[in-house]
């Protein structure tokens, strides 16, 4: 039986349609509640007017003795002029325990991934949470990303499959910590999808590439959902530590949950007009993670970063093959090094990430390289925090970058050198492997001051001179040629910079 869906309530981001009821359902052929039947299912079909709200939620009234919830859903992409948005309509569910804001009755989202899932106490397709289908009222959400000017004409299936729940089996999640190398520098890429999400690499792809790009650790961070965290078993080991997260992705930008709490959700459901995005932030490091802006200004709709950056522990400068969006990130990033230096305020260290998502995106270009005390979740995560860290665009690429002065005192990356006045001289230091016909640039609050080409090998050390009434901090820039006039040259590393005081 179809039905069409009708408004029933709104508010400033949500909407709800009327109710699908399956009521009749639970006692199939005049057999006792509960007891096994055919499936039963129901269709709605309705049009969502340009202006709609963010999300659309289909309520479903689910009978006990219910053992899968299966969903599909179809949408017209109406041609629309140029210039002109068609449509796009994302989905996910809610169970019985409500769409409030935090999660609690979150089972699931895949967004424009698939077109169909489904639930049971067993299994659930990637991306949504299997368990117990209970009785009570449960919401589709729909996300109708943009809407043509005639509106977005669609069509929901729902299916509900009666028998024995069956058993959920315990999450198996990552451990905490790997053998590592002591304190040492370490090679991660906390960017990366799976078919958990929008991905075409399943976990053990993902594991076989990031060993293959030398890296040490990753992060799970699926758009908008947890799904993945305990689907990594058997393939993390004494060298590669998997840590969980998500990429929450709003209407306002995406940003990284790293390192979070196996299990941890966090919700997505805000704009920046809703000054809700400081609470989220607070629970990402309550669940010990780094709250991450990824990609702050990438040009797709609703990538853009609009929530500023002071609830930011790191910032994604780099994702994925260098481009001018990221060039534009970077500047940016330098900029509030210097706000931070004339305010004395807490500086936000720079990461990047490959955002991998299918062949031919190549996981660890680039990757984060921490120095850290071991290879832990804890370490790592200190590591990133206090801006110890350099980006590279692959393991062949190794840089060494520090800054010493009077009577011996030395900082590295992510560091302070305080000397005894403002015109003491120091000397800045780097050593670059892996980077043939590249040049090495020395940046400050001024801007790029020194630049040296290094042997044609890609192996050199570069120094320069300076002292603090010169340079607030320094930080250093390995690029490639240029091959766009007037433009820079793609990075082969990017380090965090070391603050001078006099």
């Amino acid at each position: 039986m179809a039905r069409r869906g009708l408004l029933v309530g709104t508010a400033a981001t949500a909407l709800t349609l009327g109710t699908v009821s399956f009521a009749d359902a639970a006692t199939p052929n005049g057999g006792n509640e509960g007891e096994d039947g055919p499936d039963r299912t129901r269709t709605v079909r309705g049009t969502l007017p340009t202006g709609s709200p963010d999300f659309v939620y289909l309520p479903v009234e689910v009978p006990r003795g219910v053992r899968e919830i299966a969903v599909s859903y179809t949408y017209e992409r109406t041609p629309v002029p140029a210039g002109t948005q068609g449509n796009a309509l994302d989905i996910g569910i809610f169970d019985e325990r409500g769409t409030a804001l935090g999660g609690r009755g979150f089972r699931g989202w895949s967004g424009g991934a698939r077109g169909s899932f489904f639930i049971r106490a067993d299994e659930a397709t990637p991306g949504y949470i299997a368990g117990p289908v209970r009785a009570g009222t449960w919401n589709i959400a729909l996300g109708p990303y943009t809407v043509a000017p005639e509106g977005l004409p669609y069509e929901v299936t729902i299916t509900l499959r009666f028998g024995p729940a069956g058993s959920t089996p315990k999450p198996v999640y990552p451990p905490e910590r790997a053998k590592g190398r002591g304190r040492a520098w370490y090679r991660g890429d906390c960017h990366l999808h799976s078919t958990h999400s929008d991905g075409r690499r399943t976990p053990a792809e993902i594991a076989a590439a990031a060993r293959a790009a030398g890296l040490d650790f990753i992060n799970s961070s699926e758009h908008n959902t947890y799904s993945a965290h305990g689907v990594w078993g058997g393939l993390w080991g004494d060298d590669l530590l998997v840590l969980t997260g998500e990429e929450i992705t709003t209407r306002n930008g995406h940003v990284l949950a790293v390192a979070t709490d196996p299990g941890t959700f966090v919700d997505w459901r805000y704009r920046a007009r809703d000054n809700r995005f400081g609470h989220y932030a607070k629970a990402v490091r309550k669940a010990g993670g780094l709250v991450v802006p990824a990609h702050p200004h990438a040009t797709c709709i609703g990538c853009h970063w609009k929530f500023g950056f002071g609830e930011a522990d790191a910032v994604e400068v780099w994702n994925g093959a260098y481009s001018p969006e990221d060039e534009i990130a970077l500047a940016e990033w330098d900029n509030s090094l210097v706000a931070a230096v004339r305010w004395s305020k807490p500086w936000v260290a720079a990461m990047g990430n490959s955002d991998a998502h299918r062949e031919p995106d190549v996981v660890g270009l680039p990757q984060t390289v921490v120095l850290a005390d071991e290879l832990s979740r804890e370490a790592i995560v200190a590591g990133i925090r206090a801006g110890h860290s350099y980006i590279a665009e692959s393991s062949a690429v190794t840089v060494s970058f520090g800054v010493s002065g009077g009577r011996g005192l030395h900082a590295g990356i992510g560091g302070r050198l305080r000397v005894d006045g403002d015109d003491t001289p120091v000397t800045v230091r780097l050593e670059v492997t892996g980077a043939p016909g590249c040049t090495a640039h020395f940046v400050t609050d001024q801007g790029t001051l020194f630049t040296a080409a290094l042997p044609e090998s890609g192996t050199g050390t570069v120094e320069w001179r300076t002292t603090p009434a010169y340079a607030a901090y320094v930080r250093a820039e390995v690029r490639h040629p240029a091959t766009v006039p007037g433009l820079p040259g793609a990075l082969a590393a990017l380090t965090n910079p070391v603050f001078l005081e006099g």
